[in-house]
């Protein structure tokens, strides 16, 4: 074969290779976000939510059913305050939660107690991470 065939054969090698490379990264990048994308549970409305905690809380906590009840009226006094007061600054919203807290403070128990510290604690670590990644 003549050497001048040998190096066209050669770049045309190169360059089918080199395009089926980057069509294949970029298909395997569009269904792997696709896939990501489809995995991100959907957002939950206030009421899920508050469902949510108070069934954590009652787990963890050991909340009785009055005390539960107690709990989740105060949580959604909190969400409707807090999406009053969240156009307008966190620390306005930090009190709002502060004063929920407090105020389901004083329905525990004193074994209680330190458990829901626990939990808020965790809670405000999960809350500072979400506010760094959203870069807040």
């Amino acid at each position: 074969m003549n050497p001048e065939v040998r190096r066209k054969a050669a770049v045309w090698l190169v360059l089918v290779f080199v395009l089926g490379a980057a069509t294949g990264g970029v298909f395997g990048y569009i269904l792997a976000h696709k896939t990501y994308a489809a995995s991100k549970p959907p957002m939950q409305s206030d009421e899920q939510r508050r469902a949510q905690k108070v069934e954590e809380m009652t787990r963890e906590i050991g909340l009785d059913a009055d005390q539960a009840k107690k709990v989740e009226g105060i949580i959604a006094q909190a969400q409707a305050e807090g999406r009053a007061v969240r156009e307008k600054s966190d620390a306005e919203m930090d009190a709002v939660r502060q004063n929920a807290r407090n105020e389901m403070w004083v329905l525990l128990t004193p074994d209680q107690k330190p458990k829901f510290e626990e939990y808020v604690g965790r809670l405000d670590a999960e809350r500072k991470k979400q506010k760094e990644l959203q870069g807040h």
